[in-house]
């Protein structure tokens, strides 16, 4: 996917999160570090007010079988009564969303739903439905666009499969 389409894609995304957040402000969580090139151009493309928070998780690949993920760096801000944004880079199986999607539940937002650029064509949990999706890909490994394979590559400003 080149530059160009990676930027059309989210300013389609970035239109619709604001048409579907009309009158309301925004509290958009950036799961780091895959997300974080996809969030700085989502925040602009979002015309509504938003307010932006992280979350550091372990890295994609070491989540456990259970679901049983390891918070790094948690939320800054609280979430009780935030219609709530949860950014990600790439949704793969699911298992780090779906146990984030659950804490999160438990701080009492007003809405929570999620973004991701690259979501794979692949079984997820039943809890985890992604809302607003850049671009469904089959189940293969991409880089590029934040996106990364052992910390490389996520300065590319295009996405391309790792062979």
């Amino acid at each position: 996917m080149d530059e160009a389409a990676i930027q059309a894609e989210v300013a389609r995304l970035g239109a619709q999160i604001s048409a579907d957040y009309a009158g309301k402000s925004l509290h958009v969580i950036g799961v780091l570090k895959g997300a974080a090139v996809f969030l700085a151009d989502l925040m602009r493309a979002v015309t509504i007010p938003a307010t932006l928070d992280f979350i550091s998780i372990v890295p994609y690949g070491q989540v456990t079988a259970s679901g049983v993920v390891r918070i790094r760096k948690d939320l800054d801000e609280p979430l009780e009564g935030k219609d709530v944004l949860v950014v990600e880079g790439v949704c793969a199986s699911g298992l780090s969303l779906s146990y984030l999607l659950r804490n999160f539940q438990t701080r009492k937002p007003a809405s929570l739903k999620v973004c991701a650029f690259v979501v794979k064509q692949r079984e997820r949990p039943a809890d985890v439905t992604v809302h607003y999706v850049g671009r469904e890909i089959p189940d293969v490994f991409v880089v590029g666009y934040g996106l990364d394979a052992q910390e490389q590559y996520r300065n590319l400003p295009y996405l391309a499969r790792l062979a």
